[in-house]
């Protein structure tokens, strides 16, 4: 039986880091949209030549709490519309229309953060602007990151509510892959999504060992699952905006 595999993008912070001689800003891959977007561009065209058939958007650092506190939130709009554009772009130039754009649900506040995650009510508030904000350009909605259930069930519902595919990515405790970094068991938090909607769920920003050991908890789902790992070791030093975090 031919198994049905497809190949998301890489991580884009760090691949743009590689890429600028800029410094680096605690809104890292946001900046980048505003000061070189051309090296976005090109970064989402190197992954579609090297197999990728979904790209994600640029947005991951342009929420509005992390505006509120590391930029300008009036920027929210022009950021969101940037990072659209060099996606149609790079899709475009590539000649690849097969390939898909996913809009980007990441956490509101910081990753690997489960106690940052705000209220419930200011979740569905702020995940449904960023579905609004990003509907008119995408064909998927991946919520990526997530470290607690409800954060991620915030997030998938307000997808849902627009009739998009919706795909789940969580975040795994590095020592032990069957649970969340707040420490709730992925199974449970994988049913939840699913029975709110999610057509797919995934494990990513975890190493390597906790995505194998997290395909177990996937396997009986139903629904396709899959992982992509963290390229580097431990997400212990990463603090709510640090340069690095983006």
């Amino acid at each position: 039986m031919k198994e049905n595999i497809v190949l998301l993008d890489g991580g884009m912070g760090q691949e743009l880091r590689k890429r600028s001689q800029r410094p680096v800003t605690p809104l890292w891959s946001a900046q980048v949209m505003l000061d070189e977007p051309d090296l976005v561009v090109a970064a989402h065209r190197d992954y579609i030549a090297a197999g990728a058939r979904v790209i994600k958007l640029n947005n991951y650092s342009a929420t509005p709490q992390r505006l509120a506190r590391d930029g300008d939130p009036a920027m929210f709009e022009t950021l969101h519309t940037a990072a659209l554009k060099a996606a149609h772009q790079a899709r475009d130039e590539s000649g690849q229309k097969e390939v898909r754009i996913a809009g980007c649900l990441p956490p509101l506040v910081a990753s690997y953060h489960p106690d940052s995650v705000p209220d419930e009510a200011t979740c569905q508030r702020d995940y449904r602007r960023l579905v609004e904000q990003q509907a008119a350009g995408v064909d998927v909605f991946l919520c990526e990151t997530m470290s607690l259930a409800r954060e991620a069930l915030a997030a998938t519902q307000a997808a849902v509510e627009r009739r998009f595919p919706v795909w789940v990515a969580f975040s795994v405790d590095d020592g032990d892959g069957t649970r969340l970094r707040s420490g709730e068991p992925l199974a449970a938090a994988a049913k939840a999504v699913v029975a709110a909607g999610a057509e797919t769920v995934l494990v990513n920003c975890s190493v390597p060992e906790a995505v194998t050991a997290a395909m177990g908890e996937l396997s009986g789902l139903g629904v396709p699952f899959g992982g992509y790992a963290n390229g580097f070791t431990s997400v212990a030093p990463l603090q709510p905006g640090a340069p690095w975090t983006s």
